[in-house]
């Protein structure tokens, strides 16, 4: 008796959902988002009434049914099955991020700078258009040419150390210039570093204190006089940053000197460069090892300490104060950022910049397997996962996350080919440069609008406005966050029409090339996503006519 009453009972309620059903599809569906949620959750109800298989097997049902749905409404249709933001499963809780366009809380600042520029080593590849692409704001010339600089660096613009500072021909500028010129054809700025690049090899060649300091702040002047004024058939660039010299603490890869040694040629430079050139920005000491945190405070090292203690009671010159921080976890970043400045107001240089000019994904928080002790497998395998999906969505999360943080110039490690790079040696773009790419996207629409539901270090949204308020683009990157299925909502645009919005994946299977399109309808202004991490969702919105 009770099997045939729960039998029947169980009939009645699928044909009284099999109606509501067909009478909802029959007709347009003025918000598609609650509609979806309305049906799924009749279903859900009835699924938790039957054993757990058939519950599975009415779950992959109403999946089915809900995918091959369309809404038709003034000839304007929209599947479903077609986006990757498809409706979620019964009885999944969507995570909610949120977009409000009109309010407006600032500018997207565009802190997706570089280290190296576009003509690779060897001359046969160069990414000027690939790099163009990205809308780089600055990027830092150092490591240029590596492993064996030709351009930039001392030794190859004043390759006679004894020569005259003072004389044009004591300087070979021809493949410099060459160099300068393509990173400013892309649109960027040069922060142009002063003196060697890294040198891993058993025997060093350029990383050792100047015999002269003296001359060697002299050809730093020659070196701004070509670039800036014209001197010895130079240039009018108008270089604004100049820094002296890299990561003087990493000894003896680039400094085999004492820490008084560096100390004084800082001083000797950068009292130089100011007095000739009082308007350029001098800056250093571009720490690798700036401290670290101990129970939740920063405590710098004591070369960091010294320098601007020196910088401090000399009255030494320091527009911009740079160090660099390799990590696993992106919220470090803003961190140091943070602590950084505080270290820099706490020793009066409340004006002095802040420079994250070196920066990228470390997987693990370990250098081992692509140290000199780590074993190829190890280090191929290191290298893809920091170009792959997990670096790409570290890289879209960094300068999402650092919107807020008190710093003022950041370039990653690098823009260039091979390892930490964003291109394959024979110049094929890889998912990290996919990253930095989708945040060019999210700058597109620079005024920057109040969002919600981002996860620091977890999950990073941030979107954007046109100046004329008709396109909006949203950038949602999620590196660790466990959840996968997201519903996007956004007021305060186009509610009087139609919503086009087009979207680009960037995950393990999925390039930036891939793209989704739907039109949203203006009730609605919602979507629904499948993002699992590491991925990142670039959604650019614009008006569509009804």
């Amino acid at each position: 008796m009770n099997r045939q009453f729960l039998l029947g009972v169980s009939i009645l309620l699928g044909a009284l959902l099999f109606c509501a059903f067909q009478e909802r599809a029959e007709s347009p569906i003025p918000n598609a988002s609650r509609f979806i949620s309305d049906v799924t959750s009749s279903e859900a109800k009835l699924a938790h009434a039957v054993s757990p298989m058939h519950r599975a097997e009415w779950g992959q049902a109403a999946g089915d049914r809900l995918a091959m749905l369309v809404q038709e409404s003034n000839g304007r249709t929209t599947k479903f099955d077609q986006l990757d933001a498809a409706p979620s499963p019964p009885i999944t809780d969507d995570a909610i991020l949120s977009a409000d366009f009109s309010v407006i809380t600032g500018t997207i600042r565009r802190l997706n700078g570089i280290n190296k520029g576009p003509l690779v080593p060897g001359g046969i590849v160069d990414v000027i258009r690939e790099q163009t692409e990205l809308g780089i704001p600055f990027t830092r010339l150092h490591d240029c040419g590596w492993p064996n600089p030709y351009v930039v660096d001392h030794h190859a613009v004043f390759p006679n150390p004894n020569a005259d500072p003072a004389l044009p021909t004591s300087y070979d500028f021809r493949l410099t210039d060459e160099y300068i010129d393509a990173v400013r054809r892309t649109g960027s700025e040069p922060i142009y570093r002063l003196g060697e690049s890294i040198e891993h090899t058993g025997v060093k060649r350029h990383v050792h204190p100047p015999a002269d300091m003296d001359r060697w702040a002299a050809v730093c002047c020659g070196i701004i006089r070509h670039y800036n004024e014209g001197w010895a058939n130079g240039f009018h660039h108008n270089i604004r940053y100049w820094e002296i010299w890299n990561e003087p603490e990493n000894r003896p890869a680039m400094w085999s000197g004492t820490d008084d040694d560096y100390l004084r040629l800082y001083r000797m430079a950068a009292q130089a460069i100011k007095k000739e050139f009082p308007d350029v920005k001098v800056g250093g000491p571009s720490l690798g090892a700036s401290g670290s945190f101990v129970h939740g405070e920063f405590v710098p090292t004591d070369f960091a300490n010294r320098f601007l203690a020196m910088c401090r009671r000399d009255a030494v010159p320091l527009s911009f104060f740079s160090w660099h921080c390799y990590t696993a976890d992106p919220a470090e970043l803003g961190m140091r950022c943070r602590a950084i400045r505080r270290l820099l107001d706490s020793n009066g240089f409340t004006e002095t910049e802040n420079h994250l000019n070196e920066w990228n994904f470390l997987p693990n928080n370990d250098w081992q397997p692509i140290s000199k002790t780590g074993t190829p497998a190890a280090r191929r395998h290191h290298y893809d996962e920091m170009a792959g999906a997990a670096g790409a969505a570290f890289i879209a999360t960094a300068p999402m996350e650092l919107q807020d943080a008190p710093v003022d110039v950041c370039n990653l490690f690098h823009g260039e080919t091979g390892g930490f790079g964003i291109f394959t040696p024979d110049g094929v773009p890889l998912k990290v440069y996919e990253a930095l790419r989708a945040f060019q996207g999210l700058t597109e629409t620079p005024q920057r609008v109040k969002t919600h539901g981002a996860v620091s270090g977890k999950l990073a949204f941030v979107a954007g406005l046109s100046a004329d308020g008709q396109k909006a683009t949203m950038l949602l990157s999620n590196f660790t966050d466990t959840r996968t299925n997201f519903t996007v909502r956004w007021t305060g645009f186009t509610n009087a029409s139609d919503t086009m919005a087009k979207i680009h994946i960037v995950d393990a299977d999925r390039n930036f090339l891939s793209l989704q399109s739907v039109t949203v309808r203006a009730e609605s202004d919602s979507m629904h996503l499948s993002l699992k991490a590491p991925a990142i969702a670039l959604i650019r919105l614009g008006c569509s006519r009804r």
